[in-house]
């Protein structure tokens, strides 16, 4: 009689583990979301604003995220493609801007502004360079240390507020707005100025540029 083969072994079953991670998962994404706003809160309030108006502003940037706002269309490089149009971002390129003019105005930062704007502008366009299917591309913390170290320079006493307004616009003008004539070799449907919301380069340089300040 020939031995019975062997019965393969039945797999091992592991615990049921998921809802443990689920919790643990939605643990951590709460924490690092917190960790977020209160880094954001803390800038904000370098800035000299108010909890209620960060809030406002926090939530503004996050609705405005999704809104593109289209300014016009450039015809592509490529025989047959579809026009590239531009848009503005609500959320990561407006709303930004806007709260770089307020704290210039507020502050009286005319003079420096226009020239700490001038300085991070003119360092990233000589940074930026077009990446097919991505955007304008720039070294994420080059701007916001240039903007810290030319606030300090200027108006050390104001550094945070001037920090941000170079780090903000600097960023808007040298990397997106000079650099609208090379959009048609992104060969893309549609480009965004500040198209990432919150995240955009533009958001996290005027933050990054405040706390290094």
């Amino acid at each position: 009689m020939k031995p019975a083969a062997p019965r393969p072994a039945e797999p091992r079953k592991l615990p049921l583990r998921t809802p443990g991670a689920l919790v643990l998962g939605l643990i951590l994404v709460v924490m690092i979301g917190l960790i977020e706003i209160g880094v954001l809160e803390y800038t904000y309030a370098r800035l000299g604003i108010g909890h209620r108006f960060f809030g406002g502003l926090l939530l503004a940037s996050l609705l405005g995220s999704v809104v593109n706002l289209p300014i016009t269309a450039l015809a592509s490089t490529a025989p047959g493609a579809r026009p590239t149009i531009v848009a503005v971002n609500l959320g990561g390129a407006v709303i930004p801007a806007l709260l770089a003019l307020y704290l210039l105005i507020v502050h009286r930062l005319y003079v420096d502004g226009a020239v700490a704007v001038a300085v991070v502008a003119g360092l990233s366009h000589a940074l930026s360079r077009p990446v097919k299917g991505v955007g304008i591309a720039v070294p994420i913390f080059i701007p916001p240390i240039a903007a810290a170290i030319t606030a300090l320079v200027l108006a050390p006493d104001a550094a945070p507020a001037l920090a941000y307004a170079a780090g903000s616009l600097g960023t808007l003008i040298g990397a997106d707005l000079t650099n609208l004539g090379r959009l048609r070799e992104l060969e893309a449907p549609l480009v965004s100025i500040g198209g990432a919301g919150t995240f955009d380069g533009v958001f996290l340089t005027g933050i990054f540029a405040v706390l290094l300040a």
